[in-house]
């Protein structure tokens, strides 16, 4: 048998204390952002079918969650809004007595340790389901930034710390940015959903967000899932424009773009693990054919590998007890 070399790799894998030590990668709760979804009324507590452990509460429950999250390390949260009624345009978006508004203000009062984000979007408030201004069965780019802005304006008069427009609207970071400045948030950031890819995978989160669209599709204005190097160039579009932070969305099957973006920005960078990504790990938990904890903490160390700063998933308060717990 031929000599073993001097070095054997198994000699640091022998103890968890061990492992830890040398680990490459490593992943804080601070890195973590929660996603909840608000809606108007009080003790409101409606689960997500799809989606186990999510609800969609009220904004004094909402408060339960966020603590909850808070105690655990989590970064920050990310605000969705379902209001009480919709129209063609989504007006409820900027409506300062909205459920996201009063959320921020509450979450700013109450948790002032956590980072409030709050997703810019329509498609939630629209009676369409889209995410613009709808104009013979198409949105409407440059009519739908406006009504972007001017939901953005709303979000940071509540207190939120980063606004984080999710829509796909050419020129819409540009637009935002323009306005927070002219009306005094110069301090709000922008978190950009800058590779939003058209993906099988927000099932859940449109019946989460109530935000199905009644016609057609949203492939007119997210990106094609076979381009990576339309990603790159639609992140140096918003950084351009002035984003503060971009996003890959989704995280797992975009490990790639999220690699490309990391290193060929070098900008402060978000992967959003989305619905389906969490709906499927608890799926095949319940059948017994993984390990929950193990498959979550998996996928998350993988996103961070991958590049990213930080993680938006649905796991964030879980995650966080089992980093705090330890190896």
């Amino acid at each position: 048998m031929p000599a073993f070399p001097e070095y054997r790799p198994r000699r640091l894998r022998r103890t968890a204390a061990l492992r830890a030590l040398v680990r490459e990668t490593l992943l804080a709760p601070s890195q973590l952002v929660l996603p909840m979804f608000v809606r108007t009324g009080s003790g409101i507590r409606q689960p997500v079918t799809s989606m186990p452990g999510v609800n969609q509460t009220s904004v004094d429950e909402l408060l339960v969650d966020a603590r909850a999250a808070a105690l655990a390390g989590v970064g920050g949260v990310l605000l969705f809004g379902l209001p009480a009624f919709k129209d063609a345009e989504g007006s409820s978006a900027w409506d300062d007595d909205g459920p996201v508004q009063h959320a921020v203000r509450a979450l700013k009062r109450e948790l002032p340790q956590l980072v409030v984000i709050t997703d810019v979007c329509l498609c939630e408030y629209t009676d369409h389901g889209h995410c613009g201004i709808l104009r013979d069965g198409d949105v409407d780019n440059d009519a739908t930034l406006a009504l972007l802005a001017k939901e953005s304006l709303s979000h940071a008069r509540a207190g939120a710390d980063i606004v984080a427009p999710s829509d796909m609207m050419d020129g819409r970071v540009g637009a935002i940015r323009k306005a927070l400045d002219a009306a005094g948030y110069s301090s709000t950031a922008i978190l950009s959903y800058a590779a939003k890819f058209a993906s099988a995978y927000y099932g859940p989160f449109r019946e989460a967000a109530e935000s199905t669209p009644q016609s057609g599709d949203r492939r007119g204005y997210q990106m094609d899932v076979a381009n990576s190097d339309e990603a790159l160039r639609e992140t140096a579009m918003d950084i351009a424009e002035g984003a503060d932070m971009v996003m890959v969305k989704p995280a797992g099957p975009f490990l790639d773009v999220i690699a490309r973006v990391k290193s060929e920005t070098g900008y402060p960078l978000a992967a959003y693990q989305v619905s389906g990504e969490f709906a499927m790990i608890h799926a095949a938990a319940q059948r017994g054919w993984i390990d929950l904890e193990r498959a979550m903490m998996e996928s998350l160390i993988g996103m961070r590998r991958a590049g990213a700063d930080m993680i938006i998933t649905y796991f964030a308060t879980d995650a966080a007890r089992v980093l705090r717990a330890g190896p």
